[in-house]
Protein backbone atom coordinates (compact mmCIF):
# COMPACT_ATOMS: atom_id res chain seq x y z
CA UNK A 1 0.00 0.00 0.00
CA UNK A 2 1.04 3.78 -0.62
CA UNK A 3 1.41 5.60 1.80
CA UNK A 4 1.35 9.69 1.75
CA UNK A 5 4.92 9.72 2.33
CA UNK A 6 5.58 7.78 -0.50
CA UNK A 7 3.77 10.13 -2.78
CA UNK A 8 5.58 12.91 -1.49
CA UNK A 9 8.79 11.69 -1.73
CA UNK A 10 8.06 9.96 -5.21
CA UNK A 11 6.89 13.38 -6.20
CA UNK A 12 9.94 15.18 -5.07
CA UNK A 13 12.29 12.89 -6.96
CA UNK A 14 10.51 13.46 -10.61
CA UNK A 15 10.38 16.94 -9.50
CA UNK A 16 14.28 16.97 -9.31
CA UNK A 17 14.66 14.78 -12.52
CA UNK A 18 12.47 17.31 -14.35
CA UNK A 19 14.67 20.18 -13.29
CA UNK A 20 18.07 18.08 -14.02
CA UNK A 21 16.67 17.41 -17.63
CA UNK A 22 16.07 21.41 -17.74
CA UNK A 23 19.93 21.47 -16.50
CA UNK A 24 20.75 19.41 -19.14
CA UNK A 25 18.95 20.75 -21.98
CA UNK A 26 20.25 24.44 -20.90
CA UNK A 27 24.19 23.73 -20.88
CA UNK A 28 23.66 22.22 -24.64
CA UNK A 29 22.21 25.90 -25.38
CA UNK A 30 25.72 28.06 -26.36
CA UNK A 31 26.28 31.35 -25.20
CA UNK A 32 29.61 32.06 -27.44
CA UNK A 33 31.73 31.14 -24.71
CA UNK A 34 33.36 27.58 -25.16
CA UNK A 35 32.83 24.95 -22.41
CA UNK A 36 33.76 20.87 -23.08
CA UNK A 37 29.85 20.00 -22.11
CA UNK A 38 28.44 21.55 -25.66
CA UNK A 39 29.90 18.20 -27.19
CA UNK A 40 28.44 16.27 -24.80
CA UNK A 41 25.36 14.85 -27.04
CA UNK A 42 27.60 14.61 -30.23
CA UNK A 43 28.37 10.93 -31.45
CA UNK A 44 30.81 10.02 -33.45
CA UNK A 45 30.83 6.63 -35.69
CA UNK A 46 33.72 4.41 -34.37
CA UNK A 47 34.12 1.29 -37.04
CA UNK A 48 30.24 1.32 -37.41
CA UNK A 49 29.11 1.97 -33.58
CA UNK A 50 28.02 5.71 -33.02
CA UNK A 51 30.02 6.26 -29.94
CA UNK A 52 30.41 9.75 -27.73
CA UNK A 53 32.94 11.89 -29.03
CA UNK A 54 34.56 11.70 -25.38
CA UNK A 55 34.99 8.13 -25.67
CA UNK A 56 37.17 8.54 -29.40
CA UNK A 57 39.49 11.53 -27.78
CA UNK A 58 40.61 14.08 -24.88
CA UNK A 59 38.20 17.01 -24.92
CA UNK A 60 39.64 20.20 -23.87
CA UNK A 61 39.57 23.92 -24.26
CA UNK A 62 42.39 25.88 -26.20
CA UNK A 63 41.05 29.00 -24.75
CA UNK A 64 37.72 30.68 -24.04
CA UNK A 65 36.25 30.82 -27.67
CA UNK A 66 38.07 27.17 -28.41
CA UNK A 67 37.26 23.80 -27.79
CA UNK A 68 39.81 20.96 -28.45
CA UNK A 69 39.67 17.54 -29.64
CA UNK A 70 42.80 15.37 -29.49
CA UNK A 71 41.56 11.67 -31.28
CA UNK A 72 43.13 9.13 -29.55
CA UNK A 73 43.14 7.61 -33.05
CA UNK A 74 44.89 9.83 -35.86
CA UNK A 75 42.03 8.18 -38.50
CA UNK A 76 38.99 9.40 -36.92
CA UNK A 77 39.60 12.77 -37.67
CA UNK A 78 37.10 12.75 -40.58
CA UNK A 79 34.85 10.90 -38.35
CA UNK A 80 35.22 13.67 -35.66
CA UNK A 81 34.61 16.43 -37.90
CA UNK A 82 32.20 15.20 -39.24
CA UNK A 83 29.76 14.37 -36.00
CA UNK A 84 30.76 18.24 -34.95
CA UNK A 85 29.37 19.39 -38.28
CA UNK A 86 26.38 17.53 -38.52
CA UNK A 87 25.53 18.14 -34.70
CA UNK A 88 22.96 20.87 -34.44
CA UNK A 89 25.43 22.89 -32.55
CA UNK A 90 26.22 25.27 -35.59
CA UNK A 91 29.94 24.35 -35.50
CA UNK A 92 32.74 24.29 -37.86
CA UNK A 93 35.94 22.52 -37.04
CA UNK A 94 39.31 23.13 -38.24
CA UNK A 95 42.35 19.87 -37.86
CA UNK A 96 46.23 21.71 -37.83
CA UNK A 97 47.86 18.54 -37.13
CA UNK A 98 46.37 15.98 -35.05
CA UNK A 99 44.32 18.49 -33.25
CA UNK A 100 41.21 19.90 -34.08
CA UNK A 101 40.02 23.20 -32.98
CA UNK A 102 36.29 23.99 -32.57
CA UNK A 103 36.37 27.99 -32.68
CA UNK A 104 32.60 28.82 -31.40
CA UNK A 105 31.43 32.05 -33.53
CA UNK A 106 30.17 35.22 -31.93
CA UNK A 107 26.38 35.40 -31.14
CA UNK A 108 24.47 37.83 -32.81
CA UNK A 109 21.72 40.06 -31.22
CA UNK A 110 19.45 38.23 -33.21
CA UNK A 111 20.84 34.98 -32.55
CA UNK A 112 21.11 36.08 -28.70
CA UNK A 113 16.83 36.57 -28.61
CA UNK A 114 16.29 33.63 -30.02
CA UNK A 115 18.08 31.54 -27.89
CA UNK A 116 16.08 33.61 -24.83
CA UNK A 117 13.30 32.50 -26.47
CA UNK A 118 14.62 28.87 -26.77
CA UNK A 119 15.38 28.86 -23.19
CA UNK A 120 12.45 30.47 -21.89
CA UNK A 121 10.41 27.63 -23.91
CA UNK A 122 12.09 24.68 -22.22
CA UNK A 123 11.66 26.73 -18.65
CA UNK A 124 7.75 26.52 -19.40
CA UNK A 125 7.93 22.71 -20.67
CA UNK A 126 9.62 21.94 -17.37
CA UNK A 127 7.32 24.32 -15.06
CA UNK A 128 4.55 22.27 -16.69
CA UNK A 129 6.04 19.11 -16.10
CA UNK A 130 6.66 20.24 -12.50
CA UNK A 131 2.39 20.80 -12.06
CA UNK A 132 1.51 17.64 -14.06
CA UNK A 133 3.39 16.14 -11.42
CA UNK A 134 1.30 17.67 -8.63
CA UNK A 135 -1.41 17.42 -10.13
CA UNK A 136 -0.66 13.44 -10.27
CA UNK A 137 -0.49 13.55 -6.38
CA UNK A 138 -2.96 15.32 -5.83
CA UNK A 139 -5.63 12.83 -7.97
CA UNK A 140 -3.52 10.25 -5.99
CA UNK A 141 -4.25 11.61 -2.85
CA UNK A 142 -7.96 12.00 -3.30
CA UNK A 143 -8.04 8.42 -4.61
CA UNK A 144 -6.93 7.44 -1.28
CA UNK A 145 -9.64 9.97 0.74
CA UNK A 146 -12.74 8.47 -1.25
CA UNK A 147 -10.96 4.58 -0.07
CA UNK A 148 -10.60 5.94 3.57
CA UNK A 149 -6.99 4.86 3.28
CA UNK A 150 -6.19 8.62 4.48
CA UNK A 151 -7.93 11.14 6.79
CA UNK A 152 -8.81 14.71 5.36
CA UNK A 153 -6.64 16.47 7.32
CA UNK A 154 -3.67 14.31 6.48
CA UNK A 155 -4.66 14.88 2.73
CA UNK A 156 -4.99 18.59 3.07
CA UNK A 157 -1.45 18.31 4.64
CA UNK A 158 0.40 16.64 2.25
CA UNK A 159 -1.44 18.04 -0.32
CA UNK A 160 0.18 21.60 0.66
CA UNK A 161 3.35 19.82 1.15
CA UNK A 162 3.16 18.74 -2.79
CA UNK A 163 2.16 22.51 -3.47
CA UNK A 164 5.48 24.00 -1.36
CA UNK A 165 7.40 21.51 -3.72
CA UNK A 166 5.85 22.51 -6.52
CA UNK A 167 6.38 26.47 -6.03
CA UNK A 168 9.79 25.57 -4.72
CA UNK A 169 10.53 23.74 -8.06
CA UNK A 170 8.88 26.31 -10.38
CA UNK A 171 11.13 29.18 -8.15
CA UNK A 172 14.47 27.27 -8.99
CA UNK A 173 13.45 26.85 -12.87
CA UNK A 174 12.60 30.52 -12.95
CA UNK A 175 16.23 31.27 -11.56
CA UNK A 176 17.93 28.55 -13.99
CA UNK A 177 15.97 30.51 -16.96
CA UNK A 178 17.05 33.88 -15.78
CA UNK A 179 20.72 32.98 -15.28
CA UNK A 180 21.45 31.01 -18.42
CA UNK A 181 19.40 34.71 -19.91
CA UNK A 182 21.93 36.80 -18.15
CA UNK A 183 24.74 34.74 -19.86
CA UNK A 184 23.26 34.80 -23.50
CA UNK A 185 23.05 38.54 -22.87
CA UNK A 186 26.41 39.04 -21.92
CA UNK A 187 28.45 40.05 -24.85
Amino acid sequence: MTTMADIRKATEQKMQKSLEALKHDLAKVRTGRAHTGLLDHVTVDYYGTMVPLAQVGQVGLGDARTITIQPWEKKLIPAIEKAIRESDLGLNPATSGDLIRVPMPPLTEQRRKELTKVIKHEGENAKIAVRNLRRDANTHLKNMLKKKEVSEDDERRVQDEVQKLTDRYVADIDKLIAEKEKEIMTV
